[in-house]
């Protein structure tokens, strides 16, 4: 059954709806989201029985989440923590790619599949999801370790390595035939493609460099979030856009390149934010429609293809990268949890994956493959992080938080600063000017790091996470600012620490009305909104006196 009325409107509602429902089912089994996006996917495609959604539309949609999951690596890419890491994560990565390309090209061998099919199906193999490898760290607490820093590192080694598979790919399926390759030919598509490549990245360089951060800095003094937010967009889809239809390269290119300028503006963060939500949405819908494409029945039809592929994923990779943080001379644990890091495949897999098969450089049933193998690693991993702690010695195991009447290193009456912003940064270096002992609970790394300079101890994560906000010990606490501008996170909060101690003061953050009766009636003991308190100093002002206030219940 189809709905041709209003196919777009029906792919979405449907898609969103299903995502949700089997999403939130993977979150209570405590396995990733990701799964039950997939799965959310399989259900209404065309292989399972039931409502089956337009897959052209729900293609193009993928096409605004490949561009908006290109662009927040771009965003989030640093050359700074790269190098950090450089000496083993380059060399470690593109060793281990190598690997894991060669056993999935012996088993495309094996499958009697074509040279670029065998290539196209190992590199899908080599490249670990970003979205899973950084929850398996920030849930262990392991973000900010040598571990942690050396595994991220690794990973955006491959995700730049799969970025120049996606521009080699075309130019390869366009020089081959029947297998073979006409030497003349790939050289000359190739030499195109870098010429391609090489002028879309100076114009980026000399003019989106310089274009892109002043529009952002421009609109901002507009004071207007709504355009803020619509010039993050537009800068991510018309850069894409215009790469594709100006140089030839593919949006996934453009985007990243879009991100990357834009990482070096000082309003980096503030626009990764303001992308979250919609690159939220479309990134399911980018799972959804890989989910799709998937047919179960290769389960059945090739089961030792299926074990083979994820024995690739789980152990080749595995072994491969274990051996190599071995040779450079780091611990049995280090290594360990580099290698569970790794044992997983996800977006950049799926994309190359559909790329080869629209190319028809691979067949369907390697896409198949590649999607049984990244949804059964994916549920694997957490297992194998489990049996990974089990073997670790007791100090380098993930730091599990104590109950709130424990003990923890912070001293009793200490002051917790939930958010290190603007306005949770202000409150945090005046706080520790003092002399206060000041614990500061952040996920933001930017934010980590001006909290650590400023004395603060720091604990990484969402403190509407109940373990994270065990980890600041509210009962020992003195007060808590939270400083978060998100209502329902800080409400979360704010319920959280009231019930860890009724008696704790909890200064918290508003930017509405509305947020200020929601966070008090939730415990806290005075809420703060900065639209009130310029008008308070306005008012004291050009009255002549002090604590003359608008009139207002607050």
């Amino acid at each position: 059954m189809a709905d041709h009325g209003t196919p777009l409107i029906t792919t979405i509602v449907v898609g969103l709806a299903l995502a949700f429902t089997f999403g939130l089912a993977a979150q209570r089994l405590r396995i990733s989201p990701l799964v039950g996006y997939l799965l959310a996917g399989v259900a209404v495609g065309p292989f399972t029985p039931g409502f089956i959604a337009d897959a052209s539309l729900a293609g193009e949609l993928a096409e605004i989440g490949i561009i908006l999951l290109m662009f927040a690596v771009g965003l989030h890419f640093s050359w700074r923590d790269l190098v950090s890491v450089g000496a083993i994560a380059i060399p470690g990565a593109v060793v281990q790619i190598a690997v894991a390309t060669l056993l999935g090209f012996g088993l495309a061998w094996m499958l009697g599949w074509s040279v670029v099919a065998g290539v196209v199906f190992g590199l899908a193999l080599s490249v670990a999801s970003t979205v899973v490898l950084v929850r398996a760290l920030q849930e262990r607490r392991l973000m900010d370790s040598e571990r942690g820093r050396i595994a991220v590192g690794w990973l955006v080694v491959e995700d730049l390595a799969m970025v120049l598979a996606l521009v080699l790919l075309p130019a390869l399926a366009g020089s081959s035939f029947a297998g073979q390759f006409a030497a003349g030919d790939l050289a000359l598509t190739l030499g195109l493609t870098f010429g391609k490549v090489a002028v879309f990245g100076a114009a980026m360089l000399i003019i989106g460099r310089r274009a892109i951060p002043w529009l952002l800095h421009y609109v901002a003094h507009t004071g207007s979030r709504e355009l803020f937010r619509l010039a993050v967009y537009v800068i991510a889809l018309g850069v894409a856009f215009g790469a594709a239809k100006l140089f030839g390269v593919s949006f996934a290119l453009g985007a990243f390149f879009a991100g990357m300028v834009l990482s070096e503006s000082k309003l980096s963060q503030r626009a990764a934010e303001e992308a979250m939500p919609l690159r939220d949405a479309f990134a399911v819908l980018f799972f959804v429609s890989v989910g799709m494409l998937f047919d179960p029945t290769v389960l059945l039809r090739d089961p030792i293809g299926v074990v083979a592929t994820v024995l690739i994923i789980v152990v080749g990779k595995s072994v491969a990268a274990y051996g190599i943080v071995r040779l450079f001379g780091h611990g049995h644990g280090t290594a360990l949890t580099i290698a569970a890091s790794l044992a997983q495949i996800g977006e950049f897999s799926f994309i190359l994956a559909g790329l080869g098969v629209s190319l028809a450089v691979l067949p369907a049933e390697g896409r198949d493959l590649v999607l049984a193998g990244a949804i059964l690693s994916i549920l694997v991993n957490p297992l194998l992080f489990l049996a990974v702690e089990r073997r670790l010695p007791a100090a380098m195991r993930s730091p599990v938080p104590p109950p709130p009447t424990a003990a923890v290193a912070v001293e009793a009456g200490h002051e917790v600063v939930v958010g290190y912003g603007r306005v949770g940064g202000l409150v945090g270096k005046r706080l520790a000017a003092a002399g206060r002992s000041v614990v500061v609970i952040e996920a933001g790394e930017e934010a980590v790091a001006a909290a650590r300079r400023d004395g603060a101890r720091v604990i990484t994560g969402n403190a509407a996470d109940p373990e994270v906000l065990a980890e600041a010990d509210i009962a020992n606490a003195r007060r808590v600012f939270v400083a978060i501008p998100e209502a329902f996170e800080a409400g979360q909060v704010v319920e959280q620490a009231r019930a860890a101690k009724a008696g704790v003061e909890i200064l918290a953050r508003a930017d509405s009305d509305e947020a200020m009766e929601h966070l008090t009636r939730l415990g806290a003991t005075l809420t703060v909104m900065g639209e009130r308190e310029i008008a308070h100093r306005m008012l004291e002002r050009a009255l002549g006196r002090p604590g003359a206030r608008p009139a207002s219940g607050h």
